[in-house]
C-alpha cells in the first residue's frame, strides 16, 4: 500500500469529521421541533448554515490545505527516513530467520565495507552469536565483537506489515515481525576503562614466614649476609612490575603496583616464593615467604584491607605462599612446602591466657569438632573439657554419633563413673541449652559447613576456635578468639601446649591423656608424619599425666574383618603417572567406610616410589576421597582445586551426586594438568 494514499485518506477522514457530526445535529433539530416548532425552526436554521459553511470549508481545504498538509507530511517522513539513513549508528533490520533486510549507511560502511551487496547475507555470518533462538527473545542486549570492534547490540522486535517501500531494501520484507538491530560501538570506551583499571593501585604485603628460625640457626656473623640477599631478591622481584616497596620491619614489606601487571605475576605463579629458598650462606632453614595482595578495591583504603585479610589467609594456611583477593573472590599461589615449625610457645601462652579471660563471664561451654570426628577431634575436646572444667565452668562435648574411629574412647568415658552423664549430649541438647552466657568452642576444623553442629555457631556471638588445618575461603567469621596454627601436627597437640601454659594448674587424668594423646598419634600416623619438636614434647607431656602407649594401641586395633578390608584396599590399588596410587573401598564392607579410606591410603604410603595416594568411598550419595602425602607432594593444594582441603600430607574431599569412576577420572586429569603446570 502507497504511503501517500494513506495518508491523503487519513487527512480527507479528518476533514469530513464535522459534517459527519452534522447528522447529530440534524436529530436534535427534529428533537426540538417536537417539543417547540419555534426553537425547532431556529435550531435548523443554524445546523443549515453550519452544514453549509464546512461545506465551503471542506471544498477549500481540499484543494488548497490539503496539499499543503500533505507535502509537509510526506517531506517530514523524507527527513525522517534521510536522517535515520545518516545515523551515526550501525541500524539495520531483520526478519525472524537472521535476513538482513535493511541497513542505513553506517551499518554499511562498518558492517558491509561500505558494500550493499556484501550484506545480503544472514547476520549470523558477521555476528555468529546472534543465532535464531536468540532472535526470537523480546528485546534484548548483548556484546559483539566485529573485524576487532566491540558492539553493544540492542535488538528489539517490531510486530507490524507492512514498515516501509526503500528503493535501497536488498528484499521485500515479509511477514508481521521484524528485528530491528542497534550496534554501539563501545570499543574506545571498554579500552579506556581498561586502561583505568590497570592503572588502579594493587596493595601488597610481603612477609618472611620464618625469620626468627633463619637466624637463629645461621651463624651470627652471616646475619646480615643473609638479610642483605633476601633485601636484595625481594627489591630485584618488585622491580620487575615496577612496584614501590618500602621495608616497614626487618621481616615485613609493603609494596604498591598498577594492577595491568597482576596478569604477569599469575602467570608466573609469583616465582620469587621458590627463588627466595635458593638462599643458602649457611642457613640450615630455607627461606619462605607469604604474600598477600589486595585488588579490584573501591581505594587503596579498601585494596590495603584486603591485602592485611590475605596476608592472614596465607599465614594461616602455613605460608610459603601467596594470597590474591580481588573482590570477594580470592585465589592462592604455591603452598607446596608444608612449612617450618614455629619454636616460640609465647603464642600458646598467649591463647590459653586469653581463652581463660573469655570464661569469665560464661556459664556453660559447648566443645564440638568436625562431623564424622575422628581421634583427634575427640582428643583435643577432651583436652578443652579438662581445661574448662579447671577453671570452673560446666563442659559439654557435643557429639551426635561416635563412629567406628573414635567409639572405643569414646565408650570408655561413657562407662567412667567419675565423669557426668552430660559430659557427651547430642547436637539438640546443646541447641536447647544454649544462651548469652555459652561459649563455644570448635576444634579441629576452622569451616562452619563441616562443624558437628553449625547451627550452634549462629546461635551465640561467643565462638573460639581451636585448629591445625589451613585456613580456606569458608571460615568462621565471628570468632572471639582464633588459634590457627598450620605448623602443628594435630589440635590434641596445640590443646596440650595450652594445658600447660594456663595459669590455673591443670591436672589431666589418665584416660584423658589416653584420648589426646591417640589423636596426636592417629594425626601424625604414628609419629611419622607432619611431626616436630613440639609433637614430641606435648606427647612426653601426656606420658607424664598417664598416658598409655599400649593401652592407646590396644584401643585402636582392627579386628580381622577391618584388617582383610583394609588388605583388599590395598590389593585394589592402580599406580597413576608411576608415583600416585589410586584406590576404592567399598562402602558395604564396612561400617565406617571413610576411616577405612584413610588407613589405606596411609599403607599406601609404605609402598617404593608413591609419592601420594587417594582412596575413594562413596556413603549414599556423597564419594569421599582420603588423600596423603609424603616428600614433597603437597594434597591439601590437590585437594583444594577440587573444592576440599587439610594438610600438606593429609587432606581430603567430597563430592555430591558424583559416581567413584567420575571422581577417579577427576583426580587423574588434574594430576595431569598440575604435572604439566609445573605443579607437581
Amino acid at each position: 500500500m502507497n504511503n501517500e494514499k494513506i495518508l491523503r485518506r487519513k487527512i480527507e477522514r479528518y476533514l469530513m469529521t464535522p459534517i459527519f457530526v452534522s447528522v447529530f445535529l440534524l436529530s436534535m433539530c427534529i428533537t426540538l421541533y417536537f417539543v417547540n416548532k419555534e426553537a425547532g425552526h431556529i435550531s435548523l436554521i443554524f445546523v443549515a448554515l453550519f452544514i453549509v459553511i464546512e461545506v465551503v470549508i471542506y471544498i477549500v481545504a481540499k484543494t488548497g490545505v490539503l496539499p499543503v498538509l500533505m507535502g509537509f507530511a510526506l517531506e517530514q517522513g523524507q527527513i525522517q527516513k534521510e536522517l535515520l539513513k545518516d545515523l551515526e549508528v550501525p541500524y539495520a533490520l531483520l526478519d525472524v530467520d537472521g535476513k538482513i533486510l535493511w541497513g542505513n549507511r553506517k551499518f554499511i560502511d562498518e558492517i558491509g565495507e561500505g558494500s550493499k551487496k556484501k550484506i545480503r547475507r544472514n547476520i549470523s555470518y558477521f555476528f555468529p552469536v546472534l543465532a535464531d533462538e536468540i532472535l526470537e527473545e523480546q528485546n534484548q542486549t548483548l556484546r559483539l565483537t566485529y573485524e576487532g570492534k566491540l558492539y553493544d547490540a540492542l535488538l528489539k522486535r517490531i510486530e507490524f506489515e507492512d514498515i516501509f517501500e526503500d528503493e535501497d531494501a536488498v528484499v521485500d520484507p515479509r511477514g508481521e515481525t521484524l528485528v530491528a538491530l542497534y550496534l554501539f560501538d563501545v570499543t574506545e570506551l571498554e579500552r579506556c576503562k581498561r586502561e583505568i583499571e590497570d592503572q588502579k593501585l594493587v596493595a601488597g604485603l610481603l612477609y618472611i614466614d620464618n625469620y626468627a628460625e633463619v637466624m637463629e640457626n645461621t651463624e651470627e656473623v652471616r646475619h646480615s649476609l643473609v638479610e642483605a640477599l633476601v633485601d636484595r631478591r625481594i627489591n630485584m622481584y618488585l622491580s620487575t612490575f615496577d612496584a614501590i616497596g618500602k621495608k616497614t620491619e626487618k621481616d615485613k614489606y609493603l609494596f604498591v603496583f598498577q594492577q595491568k601487571y597482576l596478569d604477569q605475576l599469575r602467570d608466573t605463579k609469583f616465582a620469587i616464593l621458590d627463588e627466595i629458598k635458593s638462599i643458602n650462606v649457611g642457613n640450615e632453614i630455607p627461606i619462605t615467604l607469604s604474600i598477600g595482595l589486595g585488588a579490584e578495591a573501591a581505594n587503596f583504603a579498601d585494596a590495603y584491607e584486603s591485602a592485611r585479610i590475605a596476608i592472614g589467609l596465607a599465614l594461616g594456611r602455613g605460608g610459603d605462599q601467596a594470597v590474591l583477593r580481588m573482590g570477594d573472590k580470592v585465589f592462592y599461589f604455591g603452598g607446596k612446602s608444608a612449612g617450618t615449625e614455629k619454636s616460640t610457645r609465647v603464642k600458646a601462652r598467649v591463647k590459653a591466657q586469653a581463652f581463660s579471660e573469655l570464661l569469665n563471664d560464661k556459664e556453660h561451654v559447648l566443645i564440638m569438632g568436625h562431623k564424622r570426628p575422628d581421634a583427634d577431634a575427640f582428643g583435643s575436646a577432651v583436652g578443652v573439657y579438662r581445661l574448662v572444667k579447671t577453671l570452673g565452668k560446666i563442659p559439654h562435648i557435643v557429639l551426635d554419633e561416635a563412629t567406628e574411629a573414635i567409639r572405643p574412647i569414646v565408650d570408655c568415658f561413657k562407662n567412667d563413673s567419675a565423669y557426668e552423664e552430660d559430659m557427651i549430649i547430642t547436637r539438640e541438647m546443646a541447641m536447647s541449652m544454649t544462651s548469652p552466657k555459652t561459649l563455644v568452642v570448635v576444634v579441629d576444623v576452622n569451616k562452619p559447613s563441616m562443624a558437628e553442629c553449625t547451627e550452634l555457631l549462629n546461635m551465640t556471638s561467643s565462638v573460639v576456635v581451636f585448629d591445625h588445618h589451613r585456613q580456606a575461603e569458608e571460615k568462621i567469621d565471628n570468632a572471639l578468639l582464633s588459634y590457627i596454627e598450620p605448623y602443628a601436627s594435630s589440635a590434641s597437640e596445640m590443646v596440650a601446649e595450652m594445658l600447660q601454659y594456663i595459669d590455673e594448674k591443670v591436672k589431666i587424668r589418665p584416660l584423658e591423656a589416653d584420648a589426646m594423646y591417640a589423636g596426636i598419634v592417629i594425626d601424625t600416623d604414628g609419629f611419622v608424619t607432619k611431626t616436630g619438636v613440639r609433637t614430641f614434647e606435648a606427647a612426653s607431656y601426656l606420658k607424664r599425666n598417664g598416658a598409655d602407649v599400649v593401652r592407646v594401641r590396644k584401643l585402636f586395633r582392627n579386628d580381622m574383618t577391618s584388617f582383610k578390608q583394609q588388605a583388599e584396599g590395598v590389593l585394589a590399588a592402580e599406580m597413576f603417572m608411576d608415583a600416585f596410587a589410586i584406590s576404592k573401598v567399598d562402602a558395604d564392607a564396612s561400617e565406617s567406610p571413610t576411616v577405612l579410606a584413610a588407613k589405606v591410603a596411609n599403607e599406601l604410603l609404605d609402598v617404593d616410589g608413591v609419592r601420594a595416594s587417594f582412596v575413594l568411598t562413596k556413603v549414599d550419595d556423597t564419594v569421599y576421597v582420603s588423600a596423603r602425602s609424603v616428600d614433597d607432594v603437597n594434597v591439601q593444594v590437590i585437594t583444594e582445586r577440587m573444592g576440599g582441603g587439610g594438610h600438606a600430607n593429609v587432606a581430603g574431599v567430597q563430592f555430591t551426586n558424583a559416581t567413584v569412576d567420575e571422581i577417579v577420572d577427576k583426580i587423574k586429569a588434574l594430576l595431569t594438568d598440575m604435572y604439566q603446570e609445573g605443579d607437581l
